[in-house]
């Protein structure tokens, strides 16, 4: 522990690996172990169902769910849940609001909106931090719209004011008070980390603030709180002392499924004869069954992609980790051996072989201790560069137990086979030793060490040259349009209570408003943009031909005129949309080359009719076929896909497509302007360029690619200061030996050889065994790859080629000391 560089460079070295995996497990303690930070999380249970639901007619899902299994239900079987709780010592509902548009002192801005039945904050034990929570009186028809507001957005819209509290805000035009401030620690019930809503209301103010459910022909539209069969609220409770979820699922089950039975009855019988009668309303009898589970770390499950990312990022760390382990373990090996000596005298003084293995131990765990706190610092930096709400993921307890852990497994990992080397010796043993017989006895386990280093190496390369070509592969994926110089934003007229016509207006006056902007080509509306992640499928019944039991469906989207023109796809028989093409116009439709294959194989589908059920089949023509586009991913064929009239369908929040003639970032200022001029108090939301959007659709690949690079790299270098090390302390055991074969004659060029030989033979044994390691670990990232196999020839050789060229630069400069060596001065070295 005297050598001060070496200390510190062993230190850096396990202060990377270490904290690399702290940063990761903050992601793994974040998604898996870390509770709500609420009143006593592990009594706090959610309902969810499991199986077919006949039962809903309109549903509403937030954040990932298994399959089978959906997790919200209708009001009135809250208000019926509430009556026949004997088990839970209460219960409450909420539902994610979308965003609101909430003006404050004349500024509009979008706010994220959160819906909650009274004793929802008093369920969870959470109090305000500045004035109150939600009370009984707030959630009732009639009373005084209030909300409360998240702590972070009382810090950024409100500046910390602390009397926000009373503030009257306008929140989709209807004035609500503010009436309290949440505590920081509050950050939601979807996940134990993550942002809490930025303000919330109570359930009665849903009719106001939201949006009113789809319209249905000949059924009256109704708010979502009275209909049984529109199934949107999540359902918490806290078990009563000695309850287990088993026994609340015994005492609600039979009332769910009854009630769902009992809302179904009710929903046909308020429905006219023929649309009772009709295919979409016969044979629906199945009721799914209730299943009650702990939501102590939150409402959302963990999706796969989620998983998939988090088990091959620690796996990558895991890897760098043992190459740090690996090479620690042969600078401790080198100290080792120069040790030999004193070890040998200590134990022929009187110290057991045991107590000096403690000894060195200590040392190595100290060491490993001071790179782990170190490490801690790396973990806190290295989380902020993870996806989403893992870099707001805290080191708390669970992430400094598993980084102390860690330290000791790792400082006794690497000091163990050091220790038992340093103290093999007798002293006569260690007194005869030459340079040479060292280097010899120690050579298999430090050269295993190298090779292990070069072969994780190799495996870690590859897999950054898979994921990087996976990304170019996807990046040259033929999308069938143009996405250069478009800008997308969205608006939401509803939130502002426009009624359709004015939307309608609205929509056409900003279309006109933009199209005579400086640098602006085209502008067309569609109620989403291709490759966005959403997905819209209906059904797609032909007109004359029987319904096929198996058809999932038909992709669709709701297009303004020149939405064509402005993407760039081609017509390729028929006609495009028009400004004609309105709510007062036969309705009309486009289909694309995939659905005309798959529906009207060998004929023209020109004039054909269809209908989204069998009762409506002869209700739209379709006038024009366009070319196959990508819809949501870029790695499957183009969908069958329909495009809809935009103005002939219930009108509500649209997406913009502006091409402009040069870079879109610079016309963004001049569209917003042109919104705010038409209505200040519509925001412009989700701004961005179709190419970002795409770039978006492959952000697990890149983050998988980034990973890689940035640990393959750090391996390589970890890996190439290892072989460098190696050989300068080969070079340097050996003065004596070369400076004999230089006097017998051997030329500096014999010399370089003889070391780069040794260097290169190592190297060469670490590729082989990492490239059979590579082969054989393809298969678990096969799926995740396009346009390539895990054993891509090209990426492999690329692989290889930089390790060698790598390692013999680190190998070289050892060997060109070797060979500068003076003969006279290496005789008399020992």
């Amino acid at each position: 522990m005297q050598n001060k560089g070496w200390t510190v460079a062993v230190v850096l070295t396990l202060a990377l690996g270490i904290g690399a995996n702290g940063a990761i497990f903050s992601w793994i303690n974040a998604a898996l172990l870390r509770k709500l930070p609420i009143e006593n999380p592990d009594n706090l249970i959610r309902f969810r169902y499991v199986g077919k639901n006949d039962m809903v007619t309109s549903s509403s899902e937030y954040g990932y769910m298994p399959d089978n299994v959906r997790g919200t239900f209708s009001y009135p079987m809250f208000e019926q849940s509430r009556q026949n709780n004997q088990t839970l010592t209460d219960i409450a509902a909420s539902a994610p609001a979308g965003n609101v548009n909430l003006v404050l002192d004349g500024h509009a801005e979008i706010a994220s909106a959160f819906l909650v039945s009274a004793n929802f904050y008093g369920l969870l034990g959470i109090k305000a931090a500045f004035g109150r929570t939600l009370i009984s009186d707030d959630d009732r028809p009639g009373a005084a719209p209030a909300a409360v507001i998240s702590y972070g957005y009382w810090a950024r819209r409100f500046g910390s004011n602390p009397n926000a509290g009373g503030k009257i805000v306008q929140a989709n035009r209807v004035s609500v008070t503010i009436v309290g401030v949440l505590p920081p620690e509050f950050t939601g019930i979807e996940r134990a980390v993550g942002r809490a809503p930025d303000i919330s209301f109570p359930l009665a103010l849903d009719p106001q603030l939201v949006n009113a459910p789809p319209e249905r022909p000949g059924i009256p539209v109704e708010p979502r709180l009275s209909q049984p069969t529109y199934w949107w609220l999540r359902i918490i409770g806290r078990l009563k002392p000695g309850v287990t979820a088993q026994q609340v699922e015994g005492n609600f089950d039979g009332m769910f499924r009854r009630s769902a039975r009992e809302g179904f009855d009710s929903f046909l019988g308020s429905l006219p004869p023929q649309e009772r009668g009709s295919s979409g309303y016969r044979n629906r009898t199945e009721v799914p069954n209730l299943n009650v589970t702990s939501a102590s770390q939150g409402l959302y499950d963990l999706d796969p992609n989620g998983r998939q990312s988090m088990a091959l990022i620690s796996a990558v760390v895991a890897l760098v980790l043992l190459i740090v382990c690996a090479n620690v373990a042969n600078l401790l090996l080198s100290r080792a051996a120069a040790r030999q000596k004193e070890m040998s005298v200590r134990m022929s003084m009187g110290a057991t072989r045991l107590r000096l293995m403690r000894q060195l131990l200590t040392e190595s765990v100290i060491v490993a201790l001071l790179g782990g706190t170190l490490g801690i610092a790396v973990a806190y930096w290295g989380k902020q560069l993870l996806p989403g709400a893992a870099g707001q993921a805290p080191l708390d307890w669970h992430v400094l137990a598993f980084t102390s852990a860690l330290s000791l497994i790792t400082g006794i990992l690497f000091g163990f086979a050091p220790a038992v080397r340093a103290t093999s010796k007798t002293l006569n043993d260690a007194l005869k030793e030459t340079g040479r017989s060292v280097i010899g006895s120690r050579a298999v386990l430090t050269k295993g060490f190298l090779i292990l280093q070069v072969a994780i190496s190799l495996v870690l390369l590859v897999g950054a040259g898979l994921f990087l070509q996976t990304i170019r592969n996807l990046r040259d994926v033929s999308i069938g349009f143009d996405p250069e110089n478009i800008v997308l934003f969205r608006l939401n007229p509803q939130l502002n209570r426009y009624d359709p016509a004015r939307i309608a207006s609205l929509y056409a006056q900003i279309q006109e408003r933009l199209s005579v902007l400086p640098d602006v080509r085209t502008v067309a509306v569609a109620n989403m943009s291709l490759l966005s992640g959403g997905e819209n499928i209906t059904g797609f019944v032909v007109e004359g031909q029987p319904v096929l039991p198996t058809d999932s469906g038909i992709h669709t989207v709701n297009v303004g005129p020149n939405y064509f023109e402005t993407l760039g796809i081609p017509l390729l028989i028929g006609r495009t949309f028009t400004v004609r093409d309105d709510q007062s116009a036969p309705k009309v439709a486009i289909i694309n080359e995939a659905a005309a294959h798959k529906y009207f194989p060998n004929e023209n589908p020109i004039g054909r009719r269809f209908g989204g059920r069998p009762e409506e089949s002869d209700q739209i023509e379709i006038v024009g076929v366009v070319r196959d586009v990508k819809y949501n991913s870029l790695r499957d064929a183009a969908p069958p896909t329909k495009y809809m009239p935009f103005f002939q369908d219930r009108l509500s929040g649209g997406v913009f497509h502006v091409k402009t003639t040069g870079d879109p970032a610079l016309v963004i200022p001049a569209i917003r302007e042109a919104v705010r001029q038409i209505d200040p108090n519509l925001p412009v939301t989700n701004v961005s360029t179709q190419m970002e959007q795409i770039e978006g659709r492959f952000a697990q690949e890149k983050l998988f690619a980034q990973a890689y690079t940035l640990f393959g790299s750090l391996a390589l270098l970890i890996a190439s200061i290892g072989l460098f090390g190696l050989m300068s302390y080969s070079v340097t055991r050996r003065t004596n030996e070369i400076g004999i074969r230089m006097a017998l004659g051997a030329q500096r060029s014999d010399v370089v050889q003889m070391v780069m030989r040794e260097s290169l033979v190592l190297v060469c044994s670490g590729l082989m065994l990492g490239l059979a390691t590579a082969l054989a670990a393809g298969r678990l990232i096969k799926a995740l790859l396009f346009g390539l196999s895990p054993a891509d020839a090209s990426t492999i050789v690329v692989s290889v080629v930089v390790m060698i060229a790598v390692s013999t630069f680190a190998g070289y400069l050892p060997a060109r000391r070797a060979s500068r060596v003076d003969p006279m001065v290496a005789l008399h070295y020992e």
